[in-house]
């Protein structure tokens, strides 16, 4: 691919690849919808949900630093297949959860599983694109992962009004069954393959692997230090917008709606109001292009435009969903009907819609020119590695996001009630995106050094080569 030709084969990996990336975040987007049915069908409280999507991302990342150690020195269709086995046993078993225990233990697994995808997912992808479109594509991996959980969030509470919780999770563990079939016909990337300072070369000769003293140079490395705190930080927030259904569901029931027309208006909301999430793919083109220029362009860039997550969020918690007309115990296509009517007719929706739009967009330059910098600063063996750890330090933020907000659900409730509780936590949590912007701003002080060098060993590297 690094020189412009493409097989069916490869085409067919990528497009395997970017779906794929849909399906661990389809997992964690089935629980916030589902956590009141949960609760009930297992009971325990709905504050304890929050700990079972955690610790469901939390070891999915963990796992991902194995998988990512792995993939950078083995067989990565080998990988995957194992990996996707994991995943779809554990998550069939969750659908027969019958405690609290149960469905944590069953999560565990998951988890350790689900963490091969976006680590094997991101080395199989850097080395077949080129640099110069690998924003865009990168982008396209993004959106791939927004529109799972946006998938999974509205299936969630259509499927579970009518056939119970734990049929999306039997639904989520077929498709894995379904990948597994497809991955005996993906294509085994050469390593290297997208770099333009090995061009020329027999790439079958590049024989260079990762090795455990090689950890030390990623972590020290300061662009991967500042890509990590970056993470980290903006990660506790994004973690706290998992309750983002389960705040609609409150402002939609405390008009006087049922439970299940509140479920299924809430994860409808939800997915419009990530729309603008599909403007990922022109910010990862822009990172392109105006890294081209400077290489210090797309962490200004990505710094700029994430700093706005902040106040587009808090208004869009704050503002009220007055005079929503929904018909109550209607079939879910006529609630989403009514609220498309909504968005047109009422200023209240209308405006809190074209907000949502703005937070959306603002947060989805992130992850193409995130990965896109972790590729650039990191040499080819060592970028799946690099990617795992980062995504675990992410994992960890997200997690801790979405179990402190449980926490600071319970602490504000007793001063607030619903649903001004969940506005008050939430739009606290949103602070944190004032470090990770500091961050992106000190990962463009140093990137234009750690990407300068990492060229200069690949060009000394393809001199010595056959």
């Amino acid at each position: 691919m690094a020189k412009g030709k493409m097989d069916f084969r490869t085409v067919y990996t990528v497009f395997i690849f970017i779906f794929l990336a849909s399906l661990d975040y389809a997992v964690v987007g089935l629980f916030p919808p589902l956590f009141s049915s949960i609760a009930k069908s297992l009971n325990v409280h709905i504050s304890a949900m929050g700990s079972v999507s955690a610790v469901t991302i939390l070891f999915t990342a963990l796992s991902s630093i194995v998988w990512g150690y792995l993939a950078d020195k083995g067989n990565r269709k080998r990988l995957i297949i194992m990996g996707t086995l994991i995943w779809s046993l554990f998550l069939f078993l969750t659908s027969l959860s019958q405690s609290y225990l149960h469905l944590i233990i069953f999560q565990i697994f998951t988890g350790l599983g689900l963490g091969c995808n976006s680590s094997i997912g991101f080395s199989v992808l850097t080395d077949y694109v080129p640099k110069k479109y690998l924003g865009t594509v990168m982008s396209l991996w993004g959106l791939s992962q927004g529109f799972g959980c946006i998938a999974g969030s509205i299936m969630a509470p259509i499927v579970s009004s009518r056939l119970g919780w734990r049929m999306p999770f039997i639904i989520i563990s077929s498709l894995g069954a379904v990948f597994i079939f497809m991955y005996f016909f993906i294509k085994e990337p050469v390593k290297g393959a997208a770099e333009p300072e090995l061009g020329g070369i027999a790439l079958k000769s590049y024989n260079y692997n990762i090795s455990l003293s090689s950890v030390k140079s990623i972590l020290t490395k300061k662009s991967n230090f500042w890509l990590m705190i970056q993470g980290f930080f903006l990660n506790i927030t994004l973690g706290t917008l998992l309750w983002l259904p389960t705040l609609y569901a409150a402002k939609i029931e405390a008009q006087g709606y049922s439970e299940e027309t509140s479920l299924i208006a809430a994860s409808y909301f939800y997915a419009l109001f990530q729309l603008g999430g599909l403007s990922s793919t022109y910010f990862g083109y822009l990172g392109d292009r105006l890294q081209k220029k400077t290489l210090r362009a797309r962490a200004l860039l990505t710094g700029s435009l994430i700093f706005f997550i902040m106040p587009f969020y808090i208004l869009v918690f704050i503002i009220p969903l007055n005079n929503l007309t929904l018909p109550d115990g209607g079939s879910a296509f006529s609630i989403l009907l009514s609220l498309l009517g909504q968005i047109c007719l009422n200023p209240w929706i209308l405006s809190v819609f074209l907000l949502s739009i703005f937070a959306s967009a603002v947060q989805s330059a992130n992850i193409p020119n995130w990965l896109a910098l972790i590729t650039d600063v990191n040499l080819p063996e060592h970028r799946a590695t690099s990617f795992s750890i980062s995504n675990f330090i992410n994992g960890i933020a997200r997690s801790c996001g979405n179990a402190f907000m449980g926490i600071a659900l319970g602490i504000v409730s007793s001063f607030f009630g619903e649903p001004d509780n969940y506005i008050v936590a939430m739009a606290t949590f949103q602070l944190f995106v004032i470090p990770s912007v500091f961050a992106y701003y000190k990962v463009s002080e140093n990137s234009k050094r750690d990407i300068t060098k990492m060229k200069s060993i690949l060009r000394k590297r393809a001199k010595n080569m056959p």
